[in-house]
């Protein structure tokens, strides 16, 4: 995906799911116009989920993703089938593809189950429509289809664009905190864990939210940053990468607010009250206990990573204690979260909202405190309450400790 494009965390996520050979792959392709996944007679022919960052109209940019039949067999079958229910974590709308001809199956009723339980809009669209013998549509959420004669597909299109009444993201990123005519500095430091020739994801969309606001964004490393206050004494708001907090918090004004991307995006894409009270984990761990560095995304780790470097340091040093670090990286993110004593999230720019939420709900059911990188920074630099200045609401939620 190009620079030009919306980026893959801001797309509604549209899964489709159901049983071999019902012809998931088959209505996906109807659905995008396009040859997206494999199709086939030979049942399981789609083995890992197949994602496609696209346009449809009225939808606008969506995520299509194709998945495994959830009626997989053997033990190689049972793994695609969690593979399948793994992209529910993330999926906006799901797409229940059933064999109009068959009719429902335990085991698309257990989808439709797992569907109405986490509260997601659904369809369910029985496929096959040409070979006759469809089942009565009883329900607005039902749909008969053919993708091999394409009857329905427009109307299976407009069927999914009314369960879009919300956008992917109903949270401002920043448009509630600044003003237009505001200037704010971002300090974004370039040093060896930096990707080369291009600013990171959150970077980016800060900056194009601050100018949709009619904000003034003015960008400097944290080695200008005194020189940049110099210049600007009283900005809005200084928006620091959370690695940097220790020296930005140094230099800015104690009255100029102070926060950092991470927990912009820790509010944008989850709940940051449930990441601030994580964070107090830390100065609760004790040698050996097992913590979760989780990332939304996969990268060529540089030398002084954050999340196997810089982030462990700072825990060991604020805890006084030897924990036992752990990765997990994109999909990976763990079910079984029993083991561990603290999970430390990273800003999660490259997930959809519903999968940070997913994962906080998992945490909070298993008894896990779960924070977030900016959080777990600013906390062991002793800087949490200041660098929340921007939400009082939640600020002040730190009283209560």
């Amino acid at each position: 995906m190009s620079l030009n494009d919306t980026p893959s965390s801001e797309r509604l996520h549209i899964a489709f799911f159901g049983r071999r050979n019902a012809g998931k792959s088959s209505v996906v392709n109807a659905v995008t116009g396009q040859p997206l996944a494999v199709v086939s007679d030979v049942r399981g022919t789609t083995t890992d989920p197949v994602y496609k960052a696209m346009e449809i109209l009225p939808l606008g940019p969506v995520m299509i993703v194709d998945t495994a039949g959830i009626d997989d067999e053997g033990e190689l079958g049972r793994l695609r089938v969690e593979k399948s229910l793994a992209v529910l974590a993330k999926t906006d709308i799901a797409v229940l593809v059933v064999d109009g001809t068959e009719g429902m199956a335990d085991a698309d009723r257990r989808l439709l189950a797992e569907f109405e339980q986490r509260k997601l809009p659904y369809v369910i669209a029985y496929n096959k429509a040409d070979l006759g013998m469809m089942p009565p549509v009883t329900s607005a959420h039902e749909i008969c289809v053919s993708a091999r004669t394409g009857e329905n597909i427009p109307a299976l299109r407009a069927l999914l664009a009314k369960q879009t009444a919300r956008p992917a993201n109903p949270k401002p990123l920043l448009a509630d905190l600044v003003t237009a005519g505001d200037i704010l500095v971002l300090v974004i430091p370039i040093d060896e864990s930096a990707p080369k020739g291009r600013l990171i994801l959150p970077q980016q969309q800060v900056i194009r939210a601050a100018l949709e606001a009619g904000a003034i964004p003015v960008c400097c490393r944290d080695t200008e940053l005194a020189a940049t206050l110099a210049r600007i004494p009283s900005p809005r708001m200084v928006i620091t990468d959370s690695q940097a907090f220790g020296r930005v918090s140094r230099e800015v004004p104690e009255d100029v607010p102070l926060t950092s991307f991470s927990i912009l995006f820790a509010r944008y894409k989850g709940d940051l009250e449930t990441f601030v009270c994580g964070a107090a984990a830390i100065d609760r761990l004790q040698d050996g206990d097992r913590v979760l560095l989780a990332e939304g995304c996969t990268h060529h780790r540089q030398c002084n990573d954050i999340g196997t470097v810089k982030l462990p340091r700072w825990i060991r040093e604020k805890a006084g204690c030897e924990p036992v670090f752990e990765t997990s990286s994109g999909t990976g993110f763990p079910r079984d979260l029993g083991g561990y004593r603290l999970i430390v999230h990273c800003g999660a720019c490259m997930l959809p909202p519903r999968e940070v939420q997913f994962r906080q709900t998992l945490a909070a059911e298993q008894g896990v405190p779960i924070t977030n990188y900016g959080t777990a920074i600013a906390h062991c630099h002793g800087i949490l309450r200041r660098s929340l200045s921007v939400f009082p609401a939640v600020a002040a939620m730190l009283d209560g400790e």
